[in-house]
């Protein structure tokens, strides 16, 4: 979650199972994937490709859907589910991610945690639609009453059915940082891959003695993380004889989103943005300023020389949507789907909420089709602003 100064600019804009994706991945586990070691441009030590876990429908199509920031207790806003639910039911997804502050910081029990879990995970459980989350920089926020960190959080998660998170990497920043690969309709290679990414919390208090008072305090993508996906992109081609085209999802915007919506460093004006939307094909709404971390990690830099992640798509700022074409990467952000976080001012507050879809069709030149987004608004949902929270589920007895 981030909320800053405000600008108002604006413009228009198979059932598959955890214990399959296991078997099919054989030792190397779900995603079967090891830290990288080295750096070199014509090798990748230590990084061993997965094995597809997913597969495209036999006509060539995949869909994926993005939920971010559900963001709540275990009193989780009753519109949040139906958003999902009505969502799924619309658009039929092959896998969904629910993309960062998957809970906010209002639990005070294990069990708490696990119930507001398992509120917006049962939606994909229910229709069997595989799954998996990327964690942001509140999922952690009540661990000192609960106990919960995101490493148990994980192991919850895992024993759903349906969920196809991996396993955290030792030595690696960050949890369940994974790729997925999309198996084609074609053959048994891959066609397509799907990478998760986990952006961290907070920033240190300091670093090398000083701290960091006026600096944003979100966490970043570690030059680690960096190294791992890039050696496991070169592992991955290296494997499959081509580079596997692919979307990334990570919480937190990349210093390049604000770049792109203005197509500057330094100036921010209306007239800068007015040569951006031109210049980047930018389609949605900018409310709140981008809250990345005080650092550009460098990610962007490797999307530009693997060339093969073709989007990375955010959450974390609950009122932004929109998406543009930075130089060949695809950058935007997934609305807010949860009611019970932060939204628009006032009335408006409801507004916004959400979801992204993005299509891929081995028929289309580059697979990834197009994305687009979802709205409440437009599935009958009420937007009053207020609270509507729901009593706390029962879990399932494999889940406690």
């Amino acid at each position: 979650m981030c909320r800053e100064a405000t600008m108002t600019t604006k413009i228009n804009e198979s059932s598959f199972s955890r214990r399959a994706a296991l078997a099919a991945a054989g030792t190397l586990g779900a995603l079967g994937v090891a830290v990288a070691a080295g750096t070199g441009a014509n090798a990748a030590p230590g990084a061993k490709a997965p094995k597809p876990s997913l597969a495209f429908r036999p006509d060539g199509k995949f869909k994926v859907i993005q939920f971010n920031d559900t963001q709540d207790d275990e009193q989780t806003d009753r519109r949040t589910i139906e958003l999902m639910d009505r969502t799924l039911d619309a658009e039929k997804p092959d896998f969904v991610v629910i993309n960062g502050d998957v809970i906010n910081g209002g639990c005070d029990t294990e069990l708490e945690v696990k119930q507001a879990l398992n509120h917006v995970v049962l939606p994909m459980e229910s229709r069997k639609i595989p799954w998996a989350v990327t964690f942001g920089n509140h999922d952690e926020d009540s661990v000192a009453r609960t106990g919960m960190t995101e490493d148990k959080m994980l192991q919850f998660l895992q024993s759903y059915s349906f969920n196809i998170n991996g396993d955290s990497i030792d030595g690696l920043t960050g949890t369940s940082n994974s790729l997925l690969l999309v198996q084609s309709s074609k053959s048994k290679d891959p066609a397509f891959g799907l990478w998760l990414i986990d952006t961290g919390r907070y920033a240190p208090d300091s670093i090398n003695g000083q701290d960091f008072a006026g600096y944003p305090d979100w966490d970043w993508v570690r030059m680690d993380q960096v190294t791992w996906y890039r050696n496991l992109s070169i592992a991955t081609e290296q494997k499959y004889g081509r580079k596997i085209p692919s979307l990334m999802w990570g919480h937190i915007a990349l210093h390049e989103h604000r770049n792109m919506w203005f197509a500057s460093l330094d100036s921010r004006t209306d007239a800068d943005h007015q040569r951006a939307a031109k210049k980047h094909n930018i389609v949605g709404e900018r409310n709140e300023d981008e809250c990345p971390g005080p650092f550009n990690s460098g990610l962007f830099n490797a999307f530009l020389e693997r060339g093969d992640v073709r989007g990375y798509f955010v959450g974390h700022d609950h009122v932004n949507t929109y998406a543009g074409n930075y130089y060949g990467v695809e950058l935007g952000y997934g609305p807010g789907t949860g009611f019970g976080a932060y939204g628009l001012p006032g009335a408006d507050r409801n507004r916004l909420r959400g979801a992204r879809v993005f299509e891929l069709d081995e028929n289309h030149a580059g697979i990834y089709k197009l994305t687009r987004l979802v709205f409440a608004k437009d599935l009958g949902i009420d937007l009053t602003a207020n609270d509507q929270p729901i009593t706390p589920l029962p879990l399932d007895p494999a889940q406690l």
